[in-house]
């Protein structure tokens, strides 16, 4: 549990609050366009603001800078062919939004992997949600002029991608998970380096948080500020960090467990006033917690396959196809005409970095899918600036926006 120390009564209101009082008293109102190319709207955000002096009276979100249409070139391919699309949603935790929507789709299949391939895919979600938090918290500080932790959290960032190069051969994109699996097995070396990480990683965390959270201009520019109230949250559909900093105790991995999380043990993190400075707790807390996760997984990995074994909609394995033609005849059609998907809809949502991702897929037989639909969490995340801008300076924009921690790539989808 995160909560401010020594909190008041006085301090449960934020001072946009105070401020959105005494703007009548100030000058004539004004308009202003932030973004859509602004470093501190943390992508293609276009925030058309109404001014009286430096107080904000009304705001209009403009999103769609980077609209690309993946739901409608989801219905255009296979299954297997949109799974690199995923990467490009939250593009700063590809991992977790391959694992997602691969369970999306073998749910429709009916299919459940072994116990080696869940606990690989788990390593590579609470990678991918340390990597998030950490360029999270780091571009919302230096936002506000720490600098210094920036280039911490990305010094952690870089050992994370060079883990990912191993595993997955890239890293960026990576497209490693595959519907029914991963497309190999965790490399030679690959839990020791793990292993060496985090052992590094945990001191480096908490010199982040000496450094920051007691920081009297961090404090100062985050604690009371952009409040969000726990039916607010829950009206505007937050979830992830954003929720939780609400003092809301919703994490899929518990509420709707996939992938054997409830044999995890760790705790799940939540606020108490729902501020700037709470959102940032929570999310420092959720990389401790993540940490356990990934040693507990290490410490458990089980032997045996990765991939669900159903000989008609798995392709051979690469040596046999070389080899044999009807293992060659079988790659071409999986291929070229996809899984053999049965008739059906179903939904599916994963606790990502930035909140609940979720695919609905309607599937009216074949390889490729009738409908599919992305609950992108940072779209819903985005949501709620309009109610919570008014009455706030505009310097308090970067701070609240940082906190928030959306990127456009699942926004616009």
């Amino acid at each position: 549990m995160t909560s401010h120390t020594e909190e008041t009564e006085a301090s449960q209101h934020s001072h946009c609050d105070l401020s959105l009082k005494n703007s009548d008293m100030l000058g004539e109102k004004m308009s202003l366009n932030m973004g859509p190319s602004h470093p501190a709207t943390h992508g293609v955000l276009r925030l058309e603001l109404d001014l009286d002096g430096e107080i904000i009276t009304n705001v209009v979100t403009h999103v769609g800078y980077l609209h690309r249409g993946d739901e409608k070139i989801a219905e255009n391919m296979t299954y297997h062919q949109f799974i690199p699309y995923t990467d490009r949603l939250d593009y700063l935790a590809p991992l977790a939004n391959n694992v997602a929507y691969a369970l999306a789709v073998e749910k429709l299949l009916g299919w459940e992997l072994p116990p080696r391939g869940k606990t690989i895919r788990v390593i590579c979600c609470e990678l991918a949600r340390i990597s998030a938090h950490l360029l999270g918290i780091g571009a919302a500080s230096m936002d506000i002029g720490a600098l210094s932790i920036f280039l911490y959290t990305f010094a952690q960032r870089e050992k994370i991608y060079n883990l990912c190069e191993l595993l997955t051969g890239a890293r960026f994109t990576t497209s490693y998970t595959r519907i029914g699996g991963q497309v190999r097995d965790l490399p030679e070396g690959f839990a020791a380096q793990l292993c060496t990480f985090l052992e590094e990683f945990k001191p480096v965390l908490e010199e982040i948080h000496q450094l920051l959270t007691r920081n009297r201009i961090f404090v100062d520019r985050t604690r009371d500020l952009g409040i969000i109230s726990r039916s607010d949250a829950l009206s505007y559909a937050l979830t992830g960090p954003n929720l939780r900093g609400s003092g809301v105790e919703h994490d899929l991995r518990r509420a709707n467990p996939y992938l054997d999380y409830e044999r995890y043990d760790f705790e799940i993190p939540v606020g108490s006033v729902g501020d700037c400075y709470d959102r940032y707790l929570v999310r420092m807390e959720e990389m401790r917690q993540s940490v356990r996760i990934l040693e507990q997984a290490i410490t458990s990995l089980p032997s045996g396959p990765i991939n669900v074994v159903d000989p008609k909609n798995i392709p051979p394995q690469k040596e046999a196809v070389l080899e044999k033609m009807e293992e060659l005849i079988h790659h071409f059609i999986i291929t070229t005409e996809g899984i053999d998907a049965p008739v059906g809809e179903v939904y599916f949502g994963a606790e990502n970095p930035k909140g609940e991702l979720g695919f609905y897929i309607n599937s009216q037989g074949g390889g490729v899918p009738y409908r599919l639909k992305i609950r992108g969490p940072s779209f819903m995340n985005c949501s709620i600036l309009e109610h919570l801008l008014p009455g706030c300076m505009v310097s308090d924009i970067v701070a609240i926006v940082g906190s928030l921690d959306f990127v456009f790539g699942e926004c616009d989808r």
